[in-house]
């Protein structure tokens, strides 16, 4: 394969394109094909060398691989999740590359992964216009969706799940038993479950599904917004805003949960020095925390490509195309 055989891009700044270029090269390193001892089989995407396949991998890899031309198929990475799902609907966030069974961590025992699989597969549709695909994961996502609310969702509505599912396992949240991010992401989850349910016309699955969404849209929007510092927080067991500012708080303008008052408030403090506009933006920890570190540290303020990419994803939701071009452009 040479470079010919992907899209090409054209940007005033050849260091960008080469950037671009260099990354199609460096994808034949995460292409994992399995050996003759590996239980998964076929094509998929993960890290070198390591011997576990990841949820979050194969979902966010999935928005880049889609523009590959077909040479890296996006779906297949996805599918290794899915042919795994168990009686109850579970997927775990992770399996082992050579026996297929799923890796669990202590503080997670469920492995729980990011519910984000309809926003992934949203997005495939989006670009392939496969209606069939879209007709035969709908059942498993849903699944899926069953499994996540009998053992998570609590009488408040909202979902109770160890710090690690987030992904964030470092962050200063430790007293978080109701986390934005995750809760948030569920409210996406339905969100494109109801469109993928309105391409199949199937309009009492896509209201259920919205049905689940707003609820969900209500309570983040009642118990973790706080309207004195204009952001959104995890909550502790008592429903208590816990307010540390982190990456986290951005979630919801994907989710398009605030109004365009609070999406302003919230946005504003992507450019402020004191939260998180930094100069590599943007710090998984806001800057002004006395828990943010200037070296990183993990999620005590290191810089994530996914998050940033979550982010100027929420930019485009309430078209500030200007921002999130500004953004992308000084991350990259």
């Amino acid at each position: 394969m040479t470079r010919r055989d992907f899209p090409r891009i054209h940007f005033y700044d050849q260091d960008f394109v080469d950037i671009y270029d260099k990354t199609w090269a460096w994808i034949q390193d995460y292409w994992n094909t399995g050996s003759d001892k590996s239980v998964i089989k076929g094509n998929f995407f993960s890290y070198p060398g390591s011997p576990v396949i990841q949820q979050a991998d194969a979902i966010f890899s999935s928005f880049f691989l889609v523009y590959s031309n077909r040479i890296y198929h996006a779906s297949p990475t996805l599918d290794v999740f899915y042919q795994r799902q168990e009686p109850n609907g579970a997927i775990r966030s992770a399996y082992n590359i050579g026996t297929g069974l799923p890796v669990v961590e202590e503080d997670n025992p469920e492995g729980l992964g990011l519910p984000l699989f309809a926003w992934a597969e949203f997005n495939l549709y989006h670009k392939s216009a496969n209606k069939k695909r879209v007709k035969d994961i709908i059942p498993i996502l849903h699944k899926y969706n069953e499994w996540i609310d009998a053992v998570f969702k609590q009488p408040n509505g909202l979902y109770r799940v160890p710090l690690s599912a987030t992904g964030m396992p470092n962050a200063p949240r430790d007293k978080a038993i109701y986390p934005l991010d995750f809760n948030t992401m569920m409210a996406i989850n339905v969100l494109y479950l109801s469109a993928m349910a309105d391409i199949l016309n199937d309009k009492e699955a896509s209201f259920l599904y919205k049905k689940q969404y707003f609820a969900l849209k209500t309570r983040i929007n009642s118990l973790m917004w706080d309207n004195e510092s204009g952001f959104y927080y995890d909550i502790d067991k008592q429903e208590k805003r816990l307010t540390v500012k982190t990456i986290a708080g951005f979630w919801p303008l994907l989710a398009e949960i605030p109004n365009d008052d609070k999406a302003e408030r919230i946005v504003s403090k992507l450019s402020d020095t004191d939260f998180f506009g930094t100069p590599h933006p943007f710090p998984s920890v806001a800057a002004s925390e006395a828990t943010f570190e200037e070296n990183g540290h993990a999620y005590r303020g290191s810089v994530y490509p996914h998050l940033n990419f979550m982010v100027i994803k929420g930019l485009e939701r309430y078209q500030r195309w200007d921002l999130a071009r500004d953004f992308a452009i000084r991350h990259l």
